[in-house]
């Protein structure tokens, strides 16, 4: 129809669509390639760099305007990221990604989130300032929500890897 209006498709929106499972089943991919097919505007949330598997395919949509990846970054430490995102890619290998997706003209924002009082929040500044480095287009934040049964899971989190700053973590 000559009225549709045609709106960005978000893939991640809930769960990474570049789990490990991915390298297995390539269901991002194909969809990918149905979004170039029709030309369909698509943006990708991720925290891994399998992303970069489909660099052939995303440099074809951003030459058409298509694409914005939008890549998640805890934490420039790694002990820390372990802790924050298990079975994530690495801090380094995120700003390669970055690096490398810019450099195909793939626009990268980030995201620094969560942001945690007393975890984290001291490296937002120094996070902002690498992602830019390495070609970020943008960067957003986003503190720690604690709705629904988020609040006994991280609270759980909290207290198991952060014993000694559990409670002043949880009271701010």
């Amino acid at each position: 129809k000559k009225n549709r209006k045609i709106m960005p498709i978000s893939l991640s929106g809930n769960t990474d669509c570049y789990q490990p499972c991915e390298r297995t089943f390539g269901i991002t991919r194909q969809l990918l390639e149905v979004m170039l097919e029709f030309r369909q505007p698509v943006s990708i949330i991720t925290k891994n760099a399998l992303v970069l598997r489909d660099l052939d395919i995303l440099k074809e949509l951003a030459l058409l305007d298509l694409i914005h990846v939008n890549l998640s970054i805890t934490s420039l430490d790694e002990e820390l990221r372990r802790k924050l995102e298990p079975r994530t890619a690495t801090a380094k290998r995120k700003l390669q990604t970055i690096y490398e997706l810019t450099s195909a003209g793939i626009p990268v924002n980030v995201m620094v989130a969560p942001v945690i009082p007393a975890i984290n929040d001291h490296e937002l500044f120094e996070i902002v300032k690498a992602v830019a480095e390495h070609g970020a287009c943008s960067a957003h934040y986003l503190v720690v929500r604690l709705n629904g049964p988020n609040e006994a899971i991280f609270t759980d989190w909290v207290n198991n890897h952060f014993p000694d700053r559990a409670e002043k973590v949880l009271n701010q």
